[in-house]
């Protein structure tokens, strides 16, 4: 017996714990469970069969809590409490996980939602919950267009910024020049997204217009009262000749007249009701700027005179196709006479183009066929050539005036003739000199009228007139 005892305590320990699975396979093999059971209650256990009972129950405890567990961690907690080991490894894997996991240790829970679905962010709530009608939100990725009733359809125009918005309004102020139809103007302003800049048209086309023409401060003048009311406010227009005030001294620089070009459209503006009347009382007394001063004197005076103001209308005069033809007709005399007295081209170029009427060019050959004709000498016939071939070089007469101004002379050189008795044959060396000068074609001056000579016969023949 006492060899049995010391055997048992000289057998292989691990940490004050027997090798379970080695002691438990040799239990098994020589006791069966029955006969451990009457050993217990016979109470003939010897240490060593009471300690192997031990293990086994245990052992088996170990199994139960491995098959119930699903997690590692679980698992190998269990696991450290019955061999009784501890993990002191703080930088271990397993540690780590140990300490983030944010799972349950403890084996417990069925893994149900926290507050019965009603907690977090994103859940359907609590079961039971009744939920009040909300408005449908458009923003809602489930939004539903179809379900909303009928859907309408807007074309978005984006804004104009400055750079863009002088880019566009330039050329429809340039066009507008050309052909003068305002209802154009109104609907391709319509068509874009003007913003705050809005009043910026007015500026800018008031700005292109004091380099221009008076035609075409004219038409900016009616476009002005066109659009107001329409497109631009009172108040737009208001601020855009603030502006072009303020920007009156780099303004200047190229256009010297133009305080006194913006009092003008200032007065036409108010004459128009495009501006209100009182845009004038506001800069009493607050304006330190010569130029803009000076801008508003003017249209003071202009308003302010006894004539009517309707009278404003021809503030910048009748230009182009607007004026009568015995205006033209007068200005174009005045023109040759004083280029027959000065002999300066550039002066006569000057002034026709200031007349503005491309299309009564003719007008002009006319009259200087007719002063060559009335003249007398060599002196007027060669200024004339001149003149004419200046013009038609420089394309203000073009070749149909050139021809339909001939032809008007020699449609009326019957009648001329009857005045001047030697017409036939000064118009003949004048068209030989323009012919020679590249100034007409050869067909125009093969179609000159000649006048034939005629001789008296002898009185034998009666007094018939030969030719």
């Amino acid at each position: 017996m006492a060899t049995e005892i010391e055997a048992w305590t000289t057998a292989t320990q691990n940490d004050g714990v027997f090798s379970l699975e080695k002691e438990q396979d040799g239990v098994d093999g020589i006791y069966g469970s029955e006969d451990l059971n009457e050993l217990e209650v016979n109470g003939n256990w010897t240490p060593q069969e009471k300690a192997l009972h031990e293990a086994r129950l245990k052992a088996k405890a170990k199994r139960r809590l491995r098959k119930s567990s699903s997690r590692d961690s679980t698992r190998e907690s269990l696991s450290e409490s019955v061999s009784g080991e501890l993990s002191t490894d703080p930088h271990s894997p397993k540690g780590k996980n140990a300490v983030n996991d944010r799972k349950s240790r403890t084996g417990k829970g069925r893994g149900l939602p926290k507050k019965g679905g009603a907690g977090g962010k994103g859940v359907w709530g609590a079961a039971g919950m009744v939920y009040e009608v909300e408005e449908p939100d458009a923003k809602d990725p489930n939004y539903d267009e179809s379900a909303q009733g009928d859907t309408v359809y807007a074309t978005v125009v984006p804004e104009l910024d400055e750079r863009e918005l002088e880019k566009t309004i330039n050329p429809i102020v340039q066009e507008y020049f050309e052909h003068g139809d305002t209802k154009e103007v109104e609907m391709l302003l319509k068509e874009l997204n003007l913003g705050h800049h809005r009043y910026e048209f007015s500026s800018l086309a008031v700005s292109l217009s004091l380099e221009g023409k008076a035609s075409q401060r004219e038409l900016t003048s009616r476009l002005l009262s066109d659009l107001s009311g329409k497109v631009l406010s009172e108040r737009d227009m208001s601020r855009a000749f603030d502006k072009i005030l303020k920007e009156l001294p780099d303004l200047i620089l190229d256009t010297p007249e133009a305080p006194q070009m913006l009092g003008q459209f200032i007065a036409r503006a108010i004459a128009d009701h495009a501006l209100p009347m009182s845009f004038l009382d506001c800069y009493k007394g607050k304006v330190d700027c010569d130029h803009a001063r000076a801008a508003l004197d003017r249209a003071s005076v202009l308003l302010s005179m006894k004539r009517e103001i309707m009278r404003l209308d021809n503030v910048w005069g009748v230009g182009g196709g607007q004026r009568p033809v015995k205006h033209l007709i007068k200005e174009m005399n005045l023109l040759l006479k004083e280029y027959l007295v000065s002999g300066v081209l550039s002066e006569a170029e000057h002034c026709l183009r200031d007349l503005e009427v491309p299309h009564f060019h003719h007008e002009l050959v006319y009259e200087a066929v007719i002063m060559v004709l009335e003249s007398t000498g060599d002196t007027a016939i060669q200024m004339m050539v001149k003149l004419l071939k200046v013009l038609w070089q420089t394309g203000l007469i073009t070749l149909d005036q050139m021809n339909r101004g001939f032809e008007r002379v020699y449609d009326e050189l019957p009648e001329i003739n009857l005045d001047v008795p030697h017409a036939h044959s000064i118009m003949e060396t004048f068209v030989d000199l323009c012919y020679q000068e590249s100034v007409i074609t050869k067909q125009l001056r093969d179609f000159c009228p000649t006048r034939g000579r005629k001789r008296f016969v002898s009185e034998g023949d009666g007094g018939i007139v030969k030719s």
